[in-house]
């Protein structure tokens, strides 16, 4: 039963030592259990910090803007504007699709997948503006098939797609759940259901009219 005493009184003042001077303010510094002596530098090493002051630079501040050219360490430098930006070197979007982007049946294929899963609950199976959420009070979704949007350039619906269309559509940006190539899958695949809503007999081939019935 002593144990059980001496346990519970450990636990009580290992309690009040962690937790219990949260917030205290100390007039000495903190016990240091490896003194900055033994390794120099580490703990007060001059460095600038966040939003700090700095003497060194002419303005006093130690933020600085990266250099022209800059790109994340983590990422490839992104010089293709039309790959990653969708846009022409003279800034208009572009019409079409980039060089490095080949428009087959498996890219149609990862954009009907992405599109069902992350366009569909707003914008509908077939894009026409009827996705689940309409049923929950979201009734600005635009269609695809309105003439506005099938002249839109592929560059622009991707950037839509990246950035977003906040607030006007309330459309979030997606750029952090698909990468550009499957940005450019989603695009191919919105042409494709706007091509469906505005097909005809002519757009089947001969050789397969007999299949739907067509003489």
């Amino acid at each position: 039963m002593r144990t059980v005493y001496l346990v519970t009184a450990f636990l009580v003042v290992a309690a009040i030592s962690i937790l219990g001077f949260r917030g205290a303010l100390f007039t000495s510094p903190p016990f240091e259990v490896f003194p900055d002596e033994l390794f120099p530098g580490m703990k007060r090493q001059p460095k600038p910090k966040p939003q700090g002051p700095s003497a060194f630079f002419a303005d006093g501040r130690a933020d600085r803007l990266p250099p022209p050219g800059t790109v994340p360490h983590s990422q490839p430098l992104r010089d293709d504007d039309a790959l990653y930006l969708g846009k022409n070197p003279d800034g208009s979007w572009v019409r079409g699709f980039p060089a490095a982007i080949a428009v087959d049946a498996s890219l149609l294929e990862r954009g009907r997948d992405r599109y069902t899963i992350y366009c569909s609950p707003c914008h509908g199976a077939v894009g026409d503006g009827n996705g689940v959420t309409k049923r929950y009070g979201m009734g600005a979704t635009p269609s695809y098939h309105d003439d506005r949007l099938r002249q839109m350039a592929e560059g622009e619906i991707f950037n839509v797609i990246t950035n977003g269309k906040a607030p006007v559509f309330n459309m979030s940006p997606y750029a952090d759940k698909l990468d550009p190539g499957d940005r450019w899958a989603v695009v191919a695949y919105v042409r494709a259901l706007q091509r469906a809503q505005m097909g005809t007999v002519d757009d089947v081939p001969a050789e397969h009219r007999q299949e739907l019935g067509i003489k």
